[in-house]
């Protein structure tokens, strides 16, 4: 399904939220390639300064942030805009996450890695006709990569605590981290 400028609206307006700043500029530029008036945010501060001086149209919300859990931005959305059309986007995809972000508001929720296509699909998807699934999901393999990387980022980088955290063998998480990730 494409969607095309013409069915973003009149109000243009979209705000994204994420920490991943390099993330953030990618997004930002792919979706004003797809006729959005972007603003960025890095933190939930942030968010929520934008949600209330100039509540946007849309949103794109990181689920966790450096200062706190995203949905403090959807909650303020909603109480300011609540015609707002939401997506929560995280890297822990988790169903009781999914289940909080849209009974706060939420429109979708999505698991990092999302492609421009995936968000504007769920930005402008009608409430009777759901997004289609995504057109290339990531394969097992990429997942299982995606969430080692995440949980050594989380532990700073330190393997034995990353080893432990995800029960395995050191010597293992070794293997993993010094291949390339998998398509």
């Amino acid at each position: 399904m494409a969607i095309d400028q013409h069915d973003i609206g009149e109000d243009k307006s979209l705000l994204l939220l994420d920490d991943d700043e390099s993330f953030l500029k990618r997004l930002a530029k792919a979706m004003e390639r797809r006729g959005f008036e972007v603003e960025t945010a890095q933190s939930v501060a942030a968010g929520q300064a934008i949600a209330t001086a100039r509540p946007p149209a849309y949103a794109v919300c990181d689920l966790r942030l450096e200062d706190g859990n995203g949905l403090d931005v959807v909650e303020v959305l909603r109480e300011k805009r609540p015609d707002c059309r939401i997506v929560v986007l995280t890297g822990y995809g988790a169903i009781a996450t999914a289940v909080a972000a849209v009974k706060i508001g939420a429109t979708d929720y999505l698991s990092k890695p999302a492609d421009a296509t995936d968000i504007t699909n769920a930005l402008l998807a009608s409430e009777d006709d759901p997004p289609p699934p995504p057109e290339n999901p990531m394969s097992a393999d990429r997942v299982r990569w995606e969430h080692i990387q995440r949980v050594y980022e989380l532990c700073d980088r330190n393997v034995s605590e990353t080893a432990r955290r995800l029960n395995m063998h050191r010597r293992t998480l070794q293997r993993i981290l010094a291949k390339r990730s998998p398509r």
